[in-house]
């Protein structure tokens, strides 16, 4: 699969998961133009994709292609908090 294939297919997996899965009371719906690509790369056959959104849940999804398999995998993570620490060289 072509590096822009997978990721306008990855964009529209989130979409879809997100508005499948999201709070219903929250009444919040996305669309692909409410996302956005962290970091891609793609290996031989396969791609990979870390992809956020502009809601403001902590929430940023993995997409995986394996391309031998035909196979798209999401794997859907909460950031729990961002800890800096210094490094003395």
């Amino acid at each position: 699969m072509k590096n822009n294939d997978f990721e306008k297919l990855a964009k529209k997996t989130v979409v879809d998961y997100f508005n499948k899965n999201a709070e219903k009371t929250d009444s919040i719906e996305i669309k692909e133009e409410d996302t956005f690509i962290v970091w891609s790369c793609k290996t031989l056959q396969n791609n990979k994709a870390l992809i956020s959104t502009n809601v403001s849940d902590g929430m940023y999804y993995e997409l995986t292609y394996n391309g031998d398999k035909k196979e798209l995998y999401l794997d859907a993570y909460k950031k729990w908090e961002n800890v800096c620490y210094k490094i003395d060289e």
